[in-house]
């Protein structure tokens, strides 16, 4: 009598073995490896340009205009949407919009989604807005 189940019919496979001994360093071929495994933290401050730990926070630049249709591939867009990740300081990520030249809303915070407000002129501005308050925008350089 045989007895089905589970395991296949010739019996469970063992699991493959290592080609290398697991504590680090080791030798392959007689040459020794010193290399130490350890994980490369590049998760950057957009801001400041410094090391994030743990969660980023995370702003993204909404689009200035809703298009109907599909924008071509050979056009530019005026604004990389992102996300752009910054320390959990407001001061950080208005670092980044005065580096860029962008103008921010008094009357806003520093929020994960930014509207963004053309502001006419010779040389067109952006501002950066919440969208969270009633009324005119109070456009300041960042």
């Amino acid at each position: 009598m045989e007895i089905t189940g589970s395991n296949p019919v010739g019996g469970t496979i063992p699991p493959p073995r290592v080609c290398y001994p697991s504590p680090v360093p080791f030798d392959i071929m007689g040459i020794r490896i010193p290399t130490l495994q350890q994980e490369n933290v590049a998760t950057r401050c957009r801001g400041c340009s410094g090391v994030i730990e743990g969660t980023p926070f995370r702003v993204n630049v909404m689009d200035i205009v809703a298009t109907e249709a599909a924008r071509s591939w050979a056009d530019t867009p005026t604004i990389n949407p992102g996300p752009y990740q910054f320390h959990a300081d407001p001061a950080c990520a208005r670092a980044w919009m005065r580096d860029r030249g962008y103008l921010f809303c008094r009357r806003s915070a520093v929020r994960e989604l930014m509207r963004p407000i053309v502001v006419p002129g010779a040389p067109p501005r952006i501002g950066l807005c919440d969208g969270l308050h009633r009324g005119d925008h109070e456009l300041v350089p960042a």
